[in-house]
């Protein structure tokens, strides 16, 4: 018998069309991860005013001590001061007014030799590195000629010459400042007694009655802080210092003929010549004269650049940040689990927090130390993280090697000056290529 069922026809339905979440979800969710990564360098900003504002109270607290027990010192000297009246007279040969003018003569020699002790101080968790130095100056001065230099009219102070020290900072003069002049003993005393040849200084008066050249020996105990430099006054001067300080820094106009750098200390020499530089032997005060720019001399520097560091790390944040939230990006499309971008921030905020971490602990250890400490935390905590994300520990390996990789490429970039843009470029290209090959067989339209 033949069946009775109603024959039922086979239709075919086609699928639901995709809706547009459904069809650009991937694309959605890569631009609110890039502009997740925009809005994380406000705080990265924020932390490279930290940084900024860190190194600003060290300087603070270096110029506090420093203030106290001296600046830094730049000894211009000896210098002969030699005053002469000049008299005014009217259309009548009638006499007006006297002035008086003074005429400056530099040495013919001069050598300085030097000890230098630095020492280390503290102000709160900052070092400030002050010295205390004993210098010897010698040479001699040639008993000035004054017939082309002052005018014939003008009636020459002899009695009243003076001898110039330049001293920035007279805090620093540690003992009274002898001179032997013409093997006679003589005294300073504070103050220059003549306008626009150093801001800050010491006089003493001397002969020049008899004889052709006027030897001389000072004895200067100065303290300063951060650098000790010389002017060149001598038609030839010669300087040799010697410190036990491992770290100096050789600045100004002239680099030292002669140095050795050891851990034990440094020791250093000069020889600079008056066709070195660019102003003459005697001048007088009608003419405007610096030697400021000619001077030299060592930088007792800290080995302690952990500000420095930081802010060249810092600039690094947005590749950081960007290569961490593509590696959850590229794991998340090949993983059925899905990843909020409340939780990319979360991450974006630890991969932050790292260069706070790096900049407080590199104020109390060693700045490579900060650093290890500092990514060993980061890395921990982001690697345990993606591992509750995505439920499994070879991803949160892979998320964690990623890390890895990148500080130890900011490690070494930081560790270099001269190729540090070379290793830079060439590590960014690197990187870059891996992400093209990486994103080539994503499917960008869900």
């Amino acid at each position: 018998m033949e069946s009775t069922h109603p024959t039922t026809a086979n239709h075919t339905q086609n699928p639901p069309e995709p809706s547009f979440f459904q069809r650009f979800g991937t694309s959605l969710k890569g631009v609110v991860i890039f502009f997740l990564m925009l809005v994380l360098l406000i705080p990265t900003s924020m932390i490279e005013s930290l940084i900024y504002e860190r190194e600003s109270r060290q300087n603070e607290a270096i110029n506090e001590v420093s203030s106290k027990w001296g600046l830094r010192q730049t000894v211009s000297g000896p210098i002969l001061v030699l005053p002469y009246e000049q008299t005014h007279r009217s259309a009548d040969n009638k006499e007006v007014y006297q002035e008086t003018k003074y005429a400056y003569f530099l040495p013919d020699e001069l050598r300085i030799n030097g000890q230098v002790d630095p020492e280390k101080r503290h102000r709160g968790i900052f070092d400030v590195v002050l010295y205390s130095s004993q210098l010897t100056l010698e040479g001699a001065f040639s008993q000035p000629v004054v017939q082309k230099l002052i005018p014939g009219d003008a009636t020459v102070l002899w009695d009243k010459a003076t001898l110039v020290m330049g001293i920035p900072d007279l805090r620093g003069l540690k003992d009274q400042v002898s001179l032997q002049w013409d093997n006679k003993p003589f005294v300073f005393d504070p103050g220059i007694p003549v306008s626009g040849l150093a801001e800050s200084g010491i006089h003493v008066p001397v002969s020049l009655s008899t004889g052709d050249k006027h030897p001389f020996k000072i004895e200067l105990a100065l303290k300063g802080s951060g650098t000790l430099l010389f002017t060149p006054l001598g038609k030839v001067t010669e300087v040799k210092i010697i410190s036990p300080w491992a770290d100096p820094s050789f600045t100004g106009a002239f680099l030292p003929d002669y140095k050795k750098v050891s851990t034990a200390g440094f020791e250093a020499n000069w020889k600079v010549l008056n066709l070195n530089r660019n102003y003459p032997q005697q001048w007088i005060s009608e003419q405007n004269i610096g030697f400021g720019d000619s001077a030299f001399g060592v930088d007792f520097l800290l080995p302690v650049d952990n500000y420095q560091k930081s802010t060249r790390s810092v600039k690094y944040a947005i590749l950081f940040i960007g290569l961490t939230f593509l590696t959850i990006f590229f794991i998340e499309m090949g993983q059925s689990r899905r990843v909020h971008p409340f939780q990319y921030a979360l991450i974006g905020l630890a991969l932050v927090i790292f260069y706070t971490l790096l900049v407080s602990i590199s104020e109390h250890v060693p700045f490579n130390s900060a650093y290890l400490i500092a990514a060993a935390m980061t890395i921990g905590m982001t690697g345990l993280y993606a591992r509750s994300l995505f439920q499994s520990t070879r991803m949160a390996l892979f998320v964690s090697g990623t890390l890895t990789v990148l500080y130890g490429f900011l490690f070494v970039v930081l560790q270099q000056q001269d190729y540090a843009l070379l290793i830079g470029s060439l590590g960014l290209f690197a990187i870059l290529a891996v992400v093209m090959y990486v994103s080539r067989r994503i499917n960008w339209q869900g």
